[in-house]
């Protein structure tokens, strides 16, 4: 039913928003608007996991970019995830994700981390209807010569059909490793860079050249030059109109002449996306070369 798709979702919300806080099942049922058994129900029903086991991994994913970026103390990452002692701690991440953290602080090497995706937005319609023409902003970007590490998958040539090739769960490993430009990002491949038998559509973390860290088990490496990009970004917009408002960049774009600020499309270098998040507006990046 919608009203328990929504009572979820708002569950999820919730959740996301008071992460660093203590978080019980009445405050669940509050915002779910059933009772705390109902509450506790329906999020089980729906996401295959307790609120306790959900939130436990949210917090141990976010506690592993922390051990990754900075310099902090185990014992202090343990108690601002919640735990009550180190050992706790380490038990716990290393059943999450089979290192230990200590061990990952000094080599971080890609991990799963827990990244799920709004239940609302999951069983969501793709067929999308754009309602109105909001503005697109548009500012052109160098990338350095970088290696970008890919998942491929099969015959994808989007989001949609990729995650049912692949799954979604690769993005959360891609999040694990550092990149140049701080989150993964999707790519259309252009035909060089398309292994026999595989996607056009892929999703990657672009890292130095340098880059010397470990490639997990399925993944390729490959190799881009420096390139200028134009990227596209429109409008913020809420979290259940991301369709939409991916549809309407498409349309903006096809209707763009590159020639107006002294480029032309560059066909030999990949489309980018990054992940579509409403605070910031869906953004697209289109490779250029000088006319």
């Amino acid at each position: 039913m919608e009203e328990h798709i929504e009572a979820v979702q708002r569950m999820q919300d919730y959740i996301q928003m008071n992460l660093d806080k203590d978080i019980t099942m009445t405050d669940l049922a509050r915002v779910s608007m059933y009772s705390p058994w109902y509450s506790y129900r329906l999020f089980v029903q729906s996401l295959n996991m307790t609120p306790a086991v959900y939130i436990r991994r949210l917090r141990l994913s976010k506690s592993a970019l922390r051990l990754r970026d900075e310099k902090i103390k185990i014992v202090d990452v343990a108690f601002d995830a919640g735990f009550e002692s180190a050992d706790g701690y380490q038990r716990a991440f290393y059943r999450e994700f089979g290192c230990n953290p200590y061990e990952y602080s000094v080599c971080p090497t890609p991990i799963y981390l827990f990244k799920p995706y709004g239940i609302k937005y999951s069983k969501m319609r793709r067929e999308i209807t754009v309602k109105e023409v909001k503005s697109v902003f548009i500012q052109v970007i160098e990338k350095p010569e970088r290696k970008v590490i890919i998942k491929r998958g099969k015959k994808a040539k989007d989001y949609w059909k990729y995650c049912e090739e692949v799954g979604c769960d690769v993005w959360g490993l891609l999040t694990s490793i550092k990149s140049i430009g701080g989150e993964p990002v999707c790519l259309w491949l252009p035909q060089k860079y398309i292994a026999p038998n595989t996607s056009e559509y892929v999703q990657g973390v672009e890292g130095f050249m340098d880059y010397s860290g470990e490639i997990p088990e399925g993944f390729d490496v490959i190799e881009l030059p420096k390139c200028k990009y134009i990227m596209f970004q429109g409008e913020t917009f809420e979290e259940a109109e991301f369709g939409e408002a991916i549809q309407q960049l498409w349309d903006a774009i096809k209707k763009y002449d590159p020639k107006s600020i002294g480029y032309c499309w560059d066909d030999e270098n990949p489309r980018i996306q990054l992940e579509p998040i409403g605070t910031r507006g869906y953004i697209e990046l289109h490779p250029v070369k000088d006319v």
